[in-house]
């Protein structure tokens, strides 16, 4: 089992605290779609902002192990870290716009589709642009 986990424990990581930046990226997404009335382009985007700020303050210490809080160490990563999640968070904005805003269908469920595809997305730009060894 130690040998699993050393073995899996940057996607371990990870998945921990991908699974947290997504209840952050939710506690603001569903109350601005459900309760404020707000489109699902426009709830994600807001939710969005806040969680790529949550993601990248945890991801760079306790994922990626990256110590180095100079500016000459963060500017680098980042600008490749926004780069790589404005991708995503484009992806993600643009399924949500066409499947809920322009065809109809339910915001939940299409936010938790999208959110897999996300999380996939987000760790290999992470793991082999942002952080890489």
């Amino acid at each position: 089992m130690k040998k699993w986990f050393e073995k899996y424990k940057d996607i371990l990581a990870y998945l921990v605290f991908g699974v947290l930046t997504t209840i952050v990226n939710y506690l603001v997404y569903f109350p601005c779609y459900n309760w404020l009335g707000w489109s699902a382009g426009l709830s994600n985007v807001l939710a969005w902002v806040i969680a790529v700020a949550f993601a990248f303050l945890t991801n760079k210490p306790f994922v990626f192990k990256s110590y180095d809080w100079s500016w000459k160490t963060v500017w680098p990563e980042l600008s490749k870290f926004l780069g790589c999640r404005i991708g995503s968070g484009v992806l993600e904005t643009l399924i949500l716009f066409l499947c809920v805003d322009y065809l109809g269908w339910n915001g939940n469920v299409w936010k938790l589709i999208t959110a897999v595809l996300v999380i996939v997305l987000n760790y290999i730009g992470s793991k082999f642009l942002v952080f890489k060894k």
